[in-house]
């Protein structure tokens, strides 16, 4: 098992006891850097420009100029996104910028790649809101092009949704590309086509297992060896001591936030559930026993309020990590 965090970037209102950009950017640099000292595997960032759970005029870092930065403040950790918005950047492009990165980190980069689904961000940006039927035939396009683009020369490609025609994506580089998303019949083929790693979001320990199965029929049909993709999910926790007073335990890490208000900024999906959940290294390790047993080899941790304590960030280091080396 192996484990990654996110670092705070601002997409869940994580940054916002910090007026200062640049402030906010090196406290999101100083948990990057926390992580790069280990034990931490990779650092993440979301692909997102506005906050949620409602849009509001706060810092969000975009995540491909934050990856290329982080990848010059750290050393050792691998780097990625959870997960890149396919509708964000055409396929050549996010094959460029990739190999980019990966040379910037040294071949550190996990590319992270997904169909997307903030239809107010996609407006607000000017990018065309289709239907789903058209956002995944433009997902699997791309899955297919980024993969030719790091493996082939001379690609020609006349697709619905997209087309090239001999780009040089050089420097030559393939990082692994994590596919996100839980979709059975597109996504899910996709990772067992073209995919090194994919990401289940839910943390939901019988969910996973219905998804992996899923994955494994689809390795079958297409010849693929299932054991060489990389199963992940990510969780919202935030580590306490047993018998801890809530309040007390998250008073540094919340601010200005209710315990309850706290606990909705890690949503998304949590141990089980869709709020950060407050609980103490055993019970999280227990949760990643249960994962590890249904086949996930990777957990991603967002900790809510690591901008402003790092202490959650090291208990689960020193506490839960160890565990599963």
């Amino acid at each position: 098992m192996r484990f990654g965090v996110f670092v705070p970037q601002g997409w869940r209102m994580d940054l916002v006891e910090l007026e200062d950009p640049v402030e906010q950017w090196e406290a999101m640099t100083a948990v990057a850097r926390a992580a790069d000292a280990g034990p931490w595997d990779s650092i993440w960032l979301f692909d997102h420009f506005h906050t949620v759970p409602s849009p509001v005029r706060e810092t969000v870092f975009e995540a491909w100029t934050t990856t290329a930065a982080l990848a010059r403040d750290t050393s050792r950790v691998k780097l990625g996104q959870m997960v890149g918005c396919n509708g964000y950047r055409n396929p050549a492009l996010y094959a460029k910028m990739a190999a980019t990165v990966d040379v910037a980190s040294h071949g550190r980069l996990y590319a992270g790649i997904g169909a997307g689904w903030s239809d107010h961000e996609w407006r607000a940006y000017g990018y065309p809101w289709t239907s789903l039927k058209d956002r995944m035939g433009s997902f699997s396009e791309s899955v297919e092009l980024i993969h030719r683009l790091w493996t082939e020369d001379d690609v020609v490609f006349d697709g619905k949704y997209h087309s090239v025609d001999k780009p040089f994506v050089e420097p030559r580089r393939k990082p692994p590309l994590w596919i996100g998303g839980g979709g059975e019949k597109v996504t899910l083929r996709l990772v067992a086509q073209y995919g090194d790693a994919c990401n289940f979001g839910t943390g939901n320990v019988d969910t996973i297992k219905h998804k992996l199965s899923v994955l494994r029929a689809h390795c079958d049909s297409v010849g693929r060896d299932y054991s060489e993709i990389v199963k992940s999910t990510s969780i919202n926790v935030f580590p306490i001591d047993a018998g801890a007073d809530p309040v007390t335990a998250t008073a540094r890490a919340r601010g200005r936030y209710s315990v309850e208000e706290f606990q909705e900024i890690g949503a998304g999906g949590g141990l089980e559930g869709s709020r950060a959940q407050l609980a103490t290294t055993k019970q999280i390790a227990l949760q990643v026993e249960q994962l590890a047993e249904v086949g996930i080899e990777y957990v991603i941790v967002y900790v809510p309020g690591v901008a402003y304590d790092h202490e959650p960030l090291q208990r689960f280091a020193q506490d839960v990590v160890p565990a599963f080396s």
